[in-house]
């Protein structure tokens, strides 16, 4: 028949209704304020840990809504934020040297939604609240860092090797050398040892040999593709730190990703306590070991006399000490931290893994100097300033090598916050938070108030103009309307895309553009109508001759919306995912959907005498 679809098309319009309700509806359930509770690798969640945090939230007269256990440890539920920061405090003050407790918003979707995988999609940063920061990557200091530790390496080879040399050192640029490590000779001859075995050992450097002064002197130095490489690395190693850092604060969804050629842009949705989350992320705090300098007088280095290969520190309380300056292990050798008491003292420590090879340098270290100080380093960059304290002087008592203990820090929190330093990695250059925006949950719902509201009125307005210029037919358009939205939020949702307001925007729009179609077929049907066709021809011919410029027009927004979203920055890409969605949606829900709905109102054979449009 002329109008009149197909069983397969019916069934196939009525599935994507069903789907479309099905993956839009958790939406409407909004989020819980709850606690993730996960553990360390020092511990593991059980039972007995589930009936432990029953235990504590009911000797603290807490009450929550749910406490699971799932892959990623104890989620706890609460019915307000108020409930859940008091029960944060309680948990984190019973169990937080042992496990990690963040909080969080977690979805309210109902069980038997959850077992079809129907999951709301993700706010973005400007809807639900949280912090964004754009930091600065120090990566010259890295270049310095790399060549400081070049240096000392370099002398423990030639050490090793029995070549003689007179200084090793690193040099700044000058107008007939670049920047490098200078190493100084007596002899040719010696110098020609020290480039074979560097040439061995460094084969990515460039070396220069030169004579000054009847000195003969070998510059090490990089390559400029040497430094872009490391400069690279420095960056994409920050990028790796920053990311285990966010996962153990347990934020859901964050955004952590590479702006230009040294920034880092990290946004943190849903994070309730920002003043933690810029203290974590933007921290270079980390441990070194050294041995005390006992030989040497500390008041003749108060009075400017360091000897060579000492420098001076200052413990906590202002006293003064002499170290080594080259250092046991560094903080890039930890493999693994947690905080704790000390079984003896009951004061605050972090108890530290160390790799093998750092491992192996502790124990040789710790075995020749039984007896002897050995100090702890607490590094740390306060805005652009690095402070260098000592937390710790201790006599080495024994040889160990793998798994100690460090105290000497002054309360339960920073040794906490320490111990999630080391785990997640040091940052192989100092960062800067030189942009921070912090959006608060408040502002967060107020501009998912206003989104929202901008779509009932543009849906709204729409409706009637379409209710009252195109009668019956209108009412249908604005069934296939109804239909697009729940359609474009359920592909969101099981694409678990971000939603941000540019995206609102975006649906705003498709709103605006999914009727277009409509008016065109309805126009032609129109037109059709008034050249004397039939009601059932002039149907077939308004879908029919309408579909090729509907096409056409939807196709040119489309490719705008895919460029949009290949050249574009991240509330761009929004926008361009919403509106290609909208798209796709309005021209099944325009063109198949209302077509299904005619024709079963005046298709097949039913002898139509009017069309009410």
């Amino acid at each position: 028949m002329l109008n009149e679809y197909p069983l397969w098309k019916y069934l196939l319009i009525i599935f994507m209704v069903i789907v479309g309700v099905l993956y839009a509806t958790p939406n409407l359930y909004g989020e819980d304020p709850a606690l993730q509770i996960s553990a360390t690798r020092q511990s593991t969640i059980d039972e007995s840990t589930l009936v432990r945090v029953e235990e504590i939230f009911k000797k603290a007269s807490i009450e929550y809504n749910s406490l699971v256990m799932d892959k990623q440890g104890l989620v706890v539920r609460f019915n307000d934020t108020e409930t859940q920061l008091k029960a944060m405090s309680v948990i984190d003050h019973e169990m937080g040297e042992k496990f990690t407790v963040a909080l969080n918003l977690l979805p309210a979707t109902p069980d038997w939604l959850a077992s079809f995988n129907a999951k709301p999609m993700y706010l973005g940063l400007d809807l639900r609240g949280g912090v964004h920061f754009l930091m600065e990557v120090d990566v010259d200091t890295a270049i310095r860092q790399t060549e400081e530790s070049n240096v000392s390496e370099m002398r423990s080879s030639m050490r090793k090797e029995k070549i003689r040399y007179l200084t090793v050192a690193r040099k700044q640029a000058e107008d007939a050398h670049p920047a490098g490590i200078e190493i100084k000779f007596k002899s040719a001859e010696e110098r020609e040892k020290a480039n074979s075995l560097i040439r061995k050992d460094y084969s990515d450097l460039l070396r220069t040999e030169y004579e000054e002064a009847d000195r003969f002197y070998l510059l090490v130095s990089f390559s400029e593709n040497g430094i872009r490489e490391l400069k690279r690395y420095a960056l994409q190693q920050n990028i790796t730190t920053l990311r285990n850092r966010v996962n153990e604060l347990g934020v859901a969804e964050p955004i952590i990703q590479q702006q230009g050629l040294n920034r880092i842009v990290v946004q943190l949705p849903g994070v309730q306590d920002t003043a933690r989350a810029k203290k974590i992320l933007g921290t270079t705090a980390t441990l070194e070991y050294r041995l005390v300098d006992v030989e040497h007088s500390v008041q003749d280095a108060i009075n400017g006399h360091v000897p060579v290969g000492s420098k001076l520190y200052y413990e906590r309380d202002g006293s003064p000490v002499l170290l080594k300056k080259r250092t046991i292990v560094t903080g890039d050798q930890i493999t693994n931290a947690s905080s704790g008491l000390d079984n003896t003292t009951g004061i605050p420590a972090v108890y530290v893994t160390l790799d093998g090879k750092g491992a192996r340098r502790m124990g040789d270290i710790t075995k020749e100097n039984i007896g002897k100080p050995m100090a702890v380093v607490f590094k740390e960059k306060r805005g652009k300033k690095l402070v260098e304290e000592v937390i710790n002087v201790a006599t080495i008592r024994d040889a160990f090598s793998k798994r100690f203990q460090t105290t000497g820090l002054d309360s339960t929190e920073e040794a906490r916050d320490l111990a999630l330093l080391l785990r997640a990695g040091s940052l192989s250059a100092p960062v800067e938070i030189i942009e921070e925006r912090t959006v608060g949950p408040s502002l967060g719902k107020d501009n998912i108030d206003k989104g929202f509201r901008s779509v009932i009125i543009g849906f709204v307005l729409v409706l009637a103009f379409m209710a009252f210029w195109y009668k019956g037919f209108g009412l249908i358009a604005n069934m296939a309307l109804a239909l697009n939205l729940v359609l474009i939020v359920a592909v969101l949702s099981m694409l678990q895309a971000t939603l941000t307001l540019p995206g609102i925007a975006g649906i705003v729009l498709t709103v605006g553009m999914a009727v277009d179609a409509n008016v065109l077929i309805f126009e032609r049907i129109r037109e059709e109508l008034r050249n004397g066709n039939t009601p059932q021809a002039s149907i077939h011919a308004g879908y029919e001759k309408a579909f090729s410029t509907i096409a056409d027009a939807n196709i040119t927004t489309l490719i705008a919306a895919v460029v949009l979203f290949g050249f574009g920055t991240g509330p761009i890409k929004g926008f361009a995912i919403t509106l290609s969605i909208g798209i796709l949606t309005s021209m099944f829900t325009a063109i198949m959907g209302t077509r299904g709905v005619v024709n079963l109102a005046w298709g097949g054979r039913k002898k139509v005498a009017k069309l009410p449009v």
